[in-house]
């Protein structure tokens, strides 16, 4: 699976969650969950089950604090997903 089709399932994820549909239609690597789409930090926890459950991955507390934007969400995935 490429970082492309990721960002895109990632999307999906978080579209239910978002406030700021500009930053969501321009969602890159650089794109801050809280800061650009404007998620609050309780669907931001919502998100992260989202993800766990959508590639079958469990994310640690220490993994979840670092998940702020989405290119530690990419990293974080990368890591669990070649762990299984």
């Amino acid at each position: 699976m490429n970082k492309k089709e990721v960002i895109e399932q990632l999307k999906t994820i978080v579209k239910p969650y978002i406030n700021n549909q500009e930053a969501f239609e321009n969602l890159s690597e650089s794109t801050d969950f809280i800061k650009d789409l404007q998620i609050n930090s309780a669907n931001l926890v919502d998100v992260i089950l989202d993800i766990e459950d959508h590639y079958k991955i469990e994310i640690d507390t220490v993994s979840m604090e670092r998940m702020v934007d989405v290119k530690s969400a990419l990293d974080i995935i990368e890591t669990k997903l070649s762990q299984k």
